[in-house]
C-alpha cells in the first residue's frame, strides 16, 4: 500500500461508508481513516528504516569501511578557485611565487561544479577538463584524501592522444574538513589547490568540504534480480528505486502465483549471508511461502547464483496491493531489504485443488466401470447356469431393452422366447421346402433331360 494517499480518496471512501452505516458522520470516519492510513505509513517507514536504499542521484560514494555517503545536496554546486583568492590566502614568503604564477598562468581560474564537470576559465575562454558521468568515478581515497572523483571526456585540443583518447581529464581529491594550508570561508567548503601537468591535459584539484554523516554499511558485490545475470531489485548491496517502498506500478498481477529471484555475491564474503525472512502487510489475506536454495541458506556466488522462489496465493481480495517486506540478514553489515507488492483482484484456490477434483472424478469413473463389469458378468453367468438362457437373452437388461424396442417399433419388432424359436423353425421349414422344390425341379429336369 502506498503511503501517499489523497484526501479526496479518503473523503469519497468515507461518504460511501457513511451511507452504508447510516449513523457515522463524515468527519468522524474521515479522521479515523486518516489515522489508519497514517499508522500504515509509519509502519512502512519503520520497516524501511534500516534498509540500504540507493540515493536519488549518482553523486554518492562508499568510504573505506563500506558505509554509504550521499552528496546529493551538493550536486551542481560551484567551487571557484581564483587568482585573487590565492593571493589573499597565501603567506608573505609565497607571495612572490604567487605573483609570478598568476601573471604568466592563463588557466589559474578554475571552477568545479560538484558531480557535474570541471572547467578552467581565462580571457581566451574556458577549457573543459571533463564531465562526471557515473558513480564508478566516485570512490574512496587513501591517506588524507577521503574520496576521489574522476572527470573524463574533456576538450580534445592538443590532447587527442591522451590515455584512452579521453581528451582532457580532471581528478578531484575530496578532503572532509578544512584545507591543510588555510581555512575555508563558508559552510560548503572551498578549493585548496590546483595542480596542472606539463601538457595541460590533466588537472588535479584538492577540494575541502564538510562531509555528511556516514550512513548504513553496504554489503558491496551483492545483487538480486529476476535473471541470473541481472540486478533489477538490488545492485551492489543497495535496493534499487521501485523496490524500496510500495509502488502500484511495480506490483505483480493476481494471475502470477510465483516469482523467482536470483542472488549473487562475492565469493569471499558469501558466507556472511543468512536465510531470508519476510513480513506481509496486512498479515491476513495473502499466503506467502519461500523456497529454493537461497531459502535453505546456500551461499551465493557470482558463478553459481542461488534461487529464492516466492509462492503467494490470494485468500482475500483487496483494492490495494499487499506489501511483502523481504529481509536478507548479513553478518557485520546492514541487512538487505526490498519490497514486493502483490495485487489480489480475486480469491485464488489452493494449488492442486482443480487437479484433485479431476482425480476424484477419474477414480469414481473407474469404480463405476468395474462395478458395472462385475454386474454384467455375474448376471450373464446366472442366466446361463440357472435360467438356461443362451445368446443375447443371457445378457442382463436385454429383456428391458427388447421391450423398449418393441414399444418403439411396433408388434413386428424382435421378440424373445418362443417367437425366436418359431422364427428359426419357420425359417428351417421354408428352407426345407425350398430345398424340396428345388430337388423336385431338378428331378423333373433330369427326367426331361433323359427323354
Amino acid at each position: 500500500m502506498s503511503s501517499r494517499l489523497s484526501y479526496q480518496n479518503i473523503e469519497s471512501d468515507a461518504v460511501e461508508r457513511g451511507m452504508l452505516h447510516g449513523g457515522v458522520s463524515l468527519s468522524t470516519y474521515a479522521i479515523s481513516s486518516f489515522l489508519s492510513y497514517l499508522i500504515i505509513a509509519i509502519f512502512l517507514h519503520i520497516q524501511l528504516a534500516v534498509s540500504v536504499v540507493i540515493p536519488s542521484s549518482n553523486c554518492y560514494a562508499l568510504d573505506n569501511s563500506s558505509r554509504l555517503v550521499d552528496f546529493t545536496d551538493l550536486v551542481g554546486h560551484v567551487f571557484e578557485y581564483e587568482r585573487e583568492v590565492l593571493m589573499r590566502n597565501l603567506s608573505m614568503k609565497n607571495l612572490f611565487f604567487c605573483m609570478f604564477y598568476c601573471l604568466y598562468s592563463k588557466d589559474a581560474d578554475l571552477a568545479v561544479r560538484f558531480c557535474k564537470d570541471v572547467e578552467s576559465r581565462s580571457q581566451a575562454g574556458y577549457v573543459d577538463f571533463g564531465r562526471y558521468a557515473t558513480f564508478d568515478y566516485f570512490v574512496a581515497g587513501l591517506g588524507p584524501v577521503d574520496f576521489v572523483q574522476g572527470f573524463y571526456n574533456g576538450d580534445l585540443l592538443h590532447c587527442e592522444y591522451t590515455f584512452d583518447k579521453m581528451g582532457r581529464t580532471a581528478q578531484v581529491n575530496i578532503i572532509c574538513g578544512n584545507c591543510s594550508n588555510r581555512a575555508c570561508k563558508g559552510e560548503l567548503g572551498c578549493i585548496c589547490g590546483v595542480t596542472y601537468d606539463n601538457t595541460k591535459c590533466r588537472v588535479i584539484v584538492e577540494l575541502a568540504i564538510p562531509c555528511v554523516k556516514h550512513g548504513s554499511r553496504v554489503f558491496k558485490g551483492f545483487t538480486v534480480g529476476f535473471h541470473p545475470r541481472s540486478w533489477e531489485v538490488v545492485y551492489n548491496g543497495m535496493t534499487q528505486l521501485g523496490f524500496e517502498k510500495s509502488h502500484h506500478e511495480f506490483s505483480f498481477g493476481t494471475e502470477q502465483t510465483h516469482v523467482s529471484l536470483y542472488l549473487t555475491a562475492v565469493s569471499a564474503l558469501s558466507d556472511l549471508i543468512r536465510k531470508p525472512v519476510f513480513k506481509v502487510y496486512p498479515d491476513k489475506g495473502l499466503e506467502v511461502r519461500l523456497s529454493g536454495s537461497a531459502a535453505s541458506g546456500s551461499a551465493p556466488t557470482t558463478l553459481s547464483p542461488t534461487i529464492l522462489n516466492i509462492d503467494w496465493r490470494c485468500e482475500i481480495a483487496r483494492d490495494t496491493p499487499y506489501v511483502i517486506n523481504i529481509s536478507i540478514p548479513v553478518e557485520d553489515y546492514d541487512p538487505i531489504e526490498f519490497i514486493l507488492t502483490k495485487l489480489c483482484d480475486y480469491r485464488q484456490g489452493r494449488e492442486g485443488e482443480a487437479t484433485r477434483g479431476w482425480a476424484t472424478f477419474g477414480v469414481l469413473c473407474c469404480i463405476f466401470i468395474v462395478l458395472l463389469s462385475i454386474f454384467c458378468c455375474g448376471g450373464f453367468i446366472y442366466k446361463t447356469r440357472v435360467e438356461h438362457q443362451r445368446g443375447l437373452d443371457a445378457l442382463p437388461g436385454m429383456t428391458i431393452l427388447s421391450a423398449c424396442l418393441e414399444a418403439v417399433s411396433g408388434p413386428q419388432a424382435y421378440r424373445l422366447g418362443e417367437d425366436v424359436n418359431d422364427n428359426f423353425i419357420n425359417q428351417t421349414s421354408w428352407e426345407h421346402a425350398s430345398g424340396s422344390a428345388q430337388g423336385t425341379q431338378r428331378t423333373v429336369e433330369r427326367r426331361y433331360g433323359s427323354i
